[in-house]
């Protein structure tokens, strides 16, 4: 019991997040989703670098069990298991959350804690040591536990969402709940795995629906939890924006469209840019969606004071392989065509590569990343790829690539000032889409069609020029490993570039050549990694699974 209580005082002496420093570039700490609100994943930490990085040795590991325990809410764990607080939340009964323990968060560093979540449940981890503070676990309703992106900071409280759909409050020294607050509909079967994020006294969060329904992003009161507004990402009444690229209203209505992938945010001009999912249903061409259905398959800007849509650019008009444009955005300031620009940069599901101009949405470069890539009929003028409808599912089956995981997915992709590179994980595939139902009212959500996965060219790490839209160079991994790629990026100062294979290796590339320096053999990599400093040692943070492996130089 001494040493529960000694845990508890370390995390009850710990800081609040200031959020000023989320205004920072990114250095000591990792206090949201990507690091910074730019979403580079580019730290500024430089104590490791291309010349030492061969001696990296792991600091420690942390493995994690979610679920209830057997305890009592509030309750110690002990007689020779671990002596932290297991605090219980949640609507439901179970004592065992449907998602398993892997760790596709991307944990936040503040003050030395480590906080990081999976679906249904929260830890803190102390930073130096990897000794668990305290963890919360929800009992849910169920739902979809595909996964969870991480957690939110504002002060010093965390905020989480479930797969059941609630967004959830907690005291970041204790991991005792404050509240918690309904985000969409249980019975329409959304399911939320985003990682809330934090710009100014706004809890930005959004869901996830595969049936037919409208996604929106919402933004909360962080002290309350009340919604302070709701922009849908689809038209949901007559007069609304974009309704006339939809066959009908009715249809607009159930359109889809999710936000479930965080974006990034520019304080010049408070805007909030992600990218949106796919439009519903997702395979068949019905009529009744006829149209480049906005705003799916696109990049939007958000106000994030009043929630009014400032610009858009649609990437993927009338999306019908379910490749969400959901990839977070990185925002950029540099060159481009001679003059300095203000740019977010994208590598699409889809298999090409854009750049727009962030304060209006205006295009500027559109290019193919992917080889393989063979549903795109043209390029328009506006820079959008617009699609070969011999592609589109058929019921002899029609070959596409790349296939419904897309040439690139959720995983983060990373920038470097220092090299001028876009990195992003990069897989080629081929698949048969067969046509199953040909009436449209029976094809709702991801149904009426059958894929059959056919080949696996190659996963890549690909280093793109964002000026000119070229491949600077591209690693391909020995071993292709499932249709899944590989998992997300983490760049430095230094010229350090890190990274999982499909091998199970952890990585450091030299960010300007490509060339593997150092690789630590940790299983499946299942998030993107991360560099923090403490007690004046950078470390380097990553998850295979259930696992944390934390690096650093001896």
């Amino acid at each position: 019991m001494k040493t529960a209580l000694a845990l508890l005082s370390l995390a009850a002496a710990a800081q609040t997040l200031d959020p000023a420093s989320l205004l920072k570039p990114l250095s000591n700490e990792w206090p949201t989703y990507s690091g910074d609100y730019s979403a580079k994943r580019y730290s500024k930490l430089t104590q490791v670098t291309p010349a030492n990085v061969k001696n990296l040795t792991l600091a420690w590991t942390t493995r994690i069990t979610g679920g209830a325990g057997g305890q009592a809410p509030g309750g110690f764990r002990g007689f020779g298991g671990p002596s932290y607080p297991t605090i219980v939340g949640g609507e439901g009964t179970a004592d065992f959350g449907g998602g398993g323990s892997t760790v596709r968060a991307s944990p936040l560093m503040v003050d030395g804690v480590l906080y990081f979540s999976t679906p249904d449940n929260a830890w803190a981890v102390d930073a130096r040591d990897g000794h668990i503070i305290w963890h919360y676990f929800w009992r849910t309703r169920g739902g979809t536990h595909i996964g969870n992106r991480g957690l939110g900071m504002w002060g010093k409280w965390l905020y989480m969402e479930t797969p059941d759909n609630y967004l959830v409050c907690l005291d970041a020294a204790t991991g005792k709940e404050r509240w918690h607050k309904p985000i969409a509909s249980f019975e329409r079967q959304y399911f939320s795995t985003m990682a809330p994020i934090v710009v100014g006294n706004h809890i930005l969060i959004g869901t996830g629906n595969d049936l037919d329904a409208p996604g929106y992003l919402q933004a909360h009161d962080p002290e309350t939890g009340d919604v302070q507004w709701t922009t849908h990402m689809v038209p949901m009444k007559k007069g609304d924006p974009g309704l006339e690229s939809w066959g009908t209203l009715e249809a607009a209505r159930v359109g889809g469209g999710n936000v479930w992938i965080p974006g990034a945010y520019d304080p010049e001009t408070k805007l909030y840019i992600f990218g949106t999912g796919n439009p519903t249903p997702s395979y068949t061409n019905p009529k009744s969606r006829d149209g480049d259905n906005l705003y799916t398959c696109s990049l939007v800007a958000i106000n994030v004071d009043t929630g009014r849509m400032a610009w858009y650019y649609q990437l993927n008009p009338h999306d019908t392989h379910d490749w969400d444009s959901s990839e977070t955005p990185i925002l950029v300031d540099g060159l481009f065509k001679g003059k300095m620009r203000k740019m977010a940069l994208h590598a699409d599901r889809n298999g090409y590569f854009y750049v727009v101009d962030r304060t209006n949405g205006a295009h500027l470069l559109t290019s193919k990343f992917s080889d393989t890539v063979n549903w795109v009929k043209e390029i328009n003028a506006k820079g959008q790829t617009i699609r070969d409808p011999e592609k589109d599912s058929t019921v002899g089956g029609t070959l596409v690539s790349p296939n419904n995981y897309g040439a690139t997915n959720w995983p983060p992709a990373a920038y470097s000032p220092d090299t001028g590179l876009f990195y992003v994980p990069q897989s080629d595939t081929y698949a048969m889409y067969y046509l199953t139902e040909t009436d449209p009212r029976g094809a709702m959500g991801l149904g009426g069609k059958d894929e059959q996965q056919l080949a696996q060219v190659g996963n890549y790490l690909t280093a793109i020029d964002y000026k000119t839209g070229r491949i600077k160079w591209r690693h391909k991994y020995p071993v292709s490993g499932g249709f899944g790629g590989t998992n997300g990026l983490l760049t430095t100062a230094s010229g350090l570039l890190f990274g999982g294979d499909p091998s199970g290796n952890f990585l450091a590339f030299n960010a300007a050549t490509g060339k593997i320096l150092w690789h630590s053999r940790v299983g499946a990599v299942s998030n993107a990694p991360q560099t923090y400093l403490v007690d004046g040692k950078q470390h380097v943070l990553v998850a295979a699974g259930d696992t944390l492996f934390a690096f650093y130089l001896q």
